[in-house]
């Protein structure tokens, strides 16, 4: 039978075993179809000798696993780390101090952009991991072996990887950058996210009038907050087509809601910006269009000659907004500006 860590004796247990391990293999396994926080169900953690699954939702005091995991020696190892970070930050309100994110790092090797997990194990470990309980809800218990088995695979082979992809990236002069993706991973905006971002991703906001965009920046803030205090996705509060409809008064909220937004705004200091939503979703012009490829082709030969896959120097959104004069955009800055400054 495959054990599982359920009590605070047993984390605690196993916590010293680890103790003067500093690198970690680390995956966890959450659920969040109806919720608007994700929730974290089991975390997943391997070491040179070692893969543990620690049931979250069966110890009351996660003090001590977060005692370890954000300690400054602490190197995480994660394929994919974004949610994982997410998922503990919400609990804990910390990010980790080391980051190794295998997907970022395969990338930087001219692997697919978004390669996954099992890609990687298949091509570097020969083994082929299956994917069989990629839908399993996760609040379920107990829960079966084989699926504790699946859970453990995800972190199995998380420091072989490192291993293989740090030598690789260390031989091509390459760590470096790495560091400097995955730091940008460690900003509590990704996982805190601020309205503005929130608002700018509505769909269909670019084409909405602008002397309806205060209103539609309330509402959406409105939103936000009725989805975090009830712990639902903000589409079920209100979905993006309706918040624009009754943004430009084609529909009017309930007197009952529309009370409890004008509460809100009057409680709160909602700034908004006039040009929250930038130009950079128009259609390109001629010009624009024959500046975009010449870069585009400028772009692909550098990522040819530095063998990389030419989306991770610039995607094709952020290359419009560049040659639209916005120097915020990642080329701009890092190792990606020296690769494109030096091929000038």
């Amino acid at each position: 039978m495959t054990i599982l860590i359920q009590t605070q004796e047993q984390l605690q247990s196993y916590l010293s075993s680890i103790e003067n391990e500093n690198s970690l293999g680390i995956d966890t396994e959450f659920r969040r179809i109806d919720t608007y926080y994700p929730k974290l169900c089991l975390v997943q953690i391997s070491t040179a000798n070692s893969a543990e699954c620690i049931d979250v939702l069966s110890i009351p005091d996660l003090s001590p696993l977060f005692d370890k995991l954000y300690r400054d020696e602490t190197v995480w190892i994660v394929h994919s780390a974004r949610q994982d970070i997410e998922a503990f930050y919400l609990l804990s309100g910390q990010l980790p101090n080391n980051l190794f994110d295998t997907q970022i790092a395969a990338a930087l090797v001219n692997l697919p952009l978004q390669v996954s997990y099992q890609a990687l194990t298949e091509k570097f470990e020969g083994v082929y991991l299956e994917k069989a309980h990629a839908r399993f809800d996760w609040t379920r218990r107990p829960l079966p072996d084989d699926v504790i088995e699946y859970a453990l695979n995800d972190v199995r082979y998380l420091l072989p990887l490192f291993e293989k992809l740090q030598a690789q990236l260390n031989s091509s002069g390459k760590l470096d950058w790495l560091s400097e993706e995955t730091n940008a991973l460690l900003n509590t905006e990704l996982y805190d996210i601020p309205i503005k971002k929130i608002f700018q991703k509505i769909k269909g906001i670019s084409r909405l009038n602008s002397k309806y965009h205060k209103l539609a920046f309330q509402l959406c803030a409105w939103r936000e907050d009725t989805a975090k205090r009830k712990d639902k996705p903000r589409k079920w509060i209100m979905s993006d087509e309706k918040l624009l409809d009754y943004a430009c008064n084609k529909l009017t909220l309930s007197s009952k809601s529309e009370k409890t937004f004008n509460a809100f705004v009057d409680s709160i200091d909602i700034f908004f910006k006039s040009n929250t939503i930038s130009g950079n979703q128009k259609p390109l012009n001629k010009t624009e269009k024959n500046s975009k490829n010449t870069l585009q082709e400028r772009i692909n030969n550098i990522a040819t000659a530095y063998n990389l896959p030419p989306e991770l120097m610039i995607t094709s959104k952020s290359l419009t907004r560049y040659i639209r004069g916005d120097l915020n955009v990642s080329l701009c800055r890092g190792w990606r500006a020296k690769l494109f400054n030096k091929e000038n």
